[in-house]
């Protein structure tokens, strides 16, 4: 790259780094208050709008399982420990392996600093406008205010009024839902064969979502999932001009470096250097007064690094989700009495509420559907039509997303539903109506050694100091997940059998996504990053934004709480810091 090349610094109120919802919150909400706004990333635009959920194509929503393919190849793993095992089926006078010279192939994104046993290996980044929620399940529970937001005596360092305020703001922003599969028959049946299965289940619930009924619904029953752009709202469209501020998103342009001067409690980032992904040679500082680092929690901390940031809390404290999963084909005898269970009154006792009463009208309703379809297909089949349909489920039924949320007496998120991952794809000769996916995530607390280093000498796939983990389980942590696991064993023997292949395993370590700590908000910056206000510390124009944040580990999937930490963070910027 060629520096002197560079063309002239350009000027705004406040430079964004990365586009995920955590980026698009500040960038949404600073222009609001009339902030000029450059957003930049290093991945490309994916669609029209910027950072729309892509499986909101028709495609996806017709076939769910075909939405796999698009994940997989939207993340890139951040630490792969090189393999070491020759190839020994090679053509021998192609190659000739020496055992006291060369130890076999170096493949490319090999990390050799990696241990094995304390990786991370399925822990991965997507570089995409829009980032993970390109993809995402679009889960947006809140942090359970005693499991999640507490440990150790610490509080979060933003009080539980205040996040109750900002929760609220952010499901707004998100979109969020329980109720666009609630009136499904597979839904309703699911959630009431559960809360017959015993008082464990009593509270199973509608998993919330940042999704919301399409225009079409009723005759495609195709949903709109929330991302990037839904919290962007009219500034996600390209050419749209906000009548507040002004905004600029920059797709395949990547931060390096942050210029940062001054020394001790007062310095300060000057610039931000960039290169344009479409032309390396060509390398760009932009200039803001305020600069935001929102780009994952290990892309994050992995650029501070690379800008010389030398706190002690930097990539430590690390956080990831065990987790456990099984898909389960429900069981015959819950196909064969749907419209009886669906009848059955989820009120119980005596005292039936106003919201029973509209819940058993709803299954009620969807009684009646699965009875004229069942009666249909039956009529088809005695007719000699072999089309006719084994499956009661009309075609047009929606998922379930049921929940069971964290509580203090089970400190692992619960969910029940149905979606499309890099694992768990059912089969084309398998109904995909008579399954249900189970995926429980456990918690992992804060640990100083937990960590992900940032080598001097090795770089990665964007030319960046290539990430190391260094993170296992404790002995209590690992007791839990074991009975987070038996109760999902007992979930499943409620609902039927386990599909061939999606057997209870536990998944490879990272697998989650949601790793958390590296950049942790707390009040002291020997054990932080950044303050309540997500400001780093001691440098007065840099705030982060991101799982990163989250200081105490959490089961609850992170965006909401992510989402509601940035916008304490934006008042913050348009007020002033306090003390500055």
């Amino acid at each position: 790259m060629n520096a002197s090349a560079a063309p002239p610094p350009v000027e705004a109120d406040v430079l964004v780094i990365g586009s995920g919802p955590v980026g698009c919150t500040f960038a949404r909400k600073l222009v609001d208050a009339g902030k000029s706004v450059l957003m930049i990333d290093a991945g490309a635009q994916l669609s029209r709008r910027y950072g729309e959920h892509l499986k909101n194509s028709y495609l996806f929503q017709k076939n769910i399982d075909l939405f796999v393919a698009v994940i997989k190849g939207n993340l890139l793993p951040l630490s792969t420990a090189t393999s070491r095992e020759p190839v020994l089926t090679l053509d021998p006078s192609a190659f000739t392996y020496d055992p006291d010279e060369y130890a076999g192939f170096s493949m490319r994104n090999q990390n050799p600093e990696q241990r094995v046993h304390v990786n991370l290996p399925a822990a991965a980044a997507t570089y995409a406008v829009g980032g993970m929620a390109t993809h995402w399940t679009c889960a947006v529970p809140r942090f359970h205010p005693e499991v999640e937001r507490q440990y150790g005596g610490q509080g979060y360092p933003i009080d539980d009024k205040e996040m109750d305020r900002l929760y609220d703001e952010a499901e707004s922003l998100l979109a969020r839902s329980t109720s666009v599969f609630t009136s499904s028959a597979r839904h309703l049946l699911v959630k009431r064969v559960l809360q017959r299965a015993g008082e464990e289940f009593a509270e199973v619930t509608e998993l919330p979502l940042a999704v919301s009924d399409r225009a079409d619904s009723a005759r495609t029953s195709a949903v709109t999932w929330s991302a990037a752009d839904t919290v962007l709202g009219e500034l996600a469209d390209p050419v749209h001009t906000p009548s507040r501020g002004s905004f600029t998103l920059l797709p395949e342009h990547q931060c390096v470096h942050l210029e940062i001067t001054g020394s001790g409690k007062h310095q300060k980032v000057q610039y931000a250097m960039v290169r344009n992904l479409r032309d390396v040679r060509e390398e760009i500082r932009l200039r803001a007064d305020t600069y935001v680092v929102a780009c994952g929690a290990v892309p994050t901390p992995q650029l501070l690094f690379n800008s010389g940031v030398t706190l002690p809390a930097l990539g430590r404290y690390l956080t990831e989700q065990p987790m456990s999963f099984c898909q389960v084909v429900l069981q015959q005898e819950h196909m064969d009495g749907i419209e009886d269970i669906l009848r059955t009154s989820s009120g119980g006792g005596d005292v039936t509420t106003e919201a029973a009463r509209e819940a058993d009208a709803t299954a009620e309703a969807a009684a009646d559907r699965v009875a004229r379809y069942r009666a249909a297909q039956l009529k088809r089949l005695r007719s000699g039509d072999k089309c006719a349909d084994p499956v009661p489920f009309p075609p047009g039924e929606r998922d379930p997303n049921l929940a069971l949320l964290v509580s203090d007496r089970r400190p692992w998120h619960c969910q029940i539903h149905r979606d499309a991952f890099t694992y768990g794809a059912v089969p084309p000769n398998v109904d995909p109506r008579l399954i249900v996916d189970l995926r429980w995530f456990g918690i992992s607390r804060p640990h100083p050694e937990n960590r992900v280093t940032f080598s001097r000498a090795l770089r990665d796939t964007f030319d960046m100091p290539q990430p190391t983990f260094h993170f296992c389980l404790d002995e209590a942590e690992r007791k839990e997940t074991d009975r987070m696991n038996e109760h999902m064993l007992r979930t499943a023997s409620a609902l039927g059998g386990f599909m061939p292949g999606s057997e209870p395993v536990f998944l490879t370590p990272g697998l989650p996504l949601h790793i958390a700590g590296t950049t942790r908000m707390g009040t002291n910056p020997l054990d932080s990053v950044v303050d309540e206000y997500s400001k780093v510390w001691n440098i007065d124009n840099l705030y982060l934004g991101g799982n990163g944040l989250h200081p105490f580990g959490n089961a609850s999937n992170p965006t909401l709480t992510s989402v509601a930490t940035a916008l304490h963070a934006v008042d913050t910027i348009v007020k002033g810091h306090p003390g500055h």
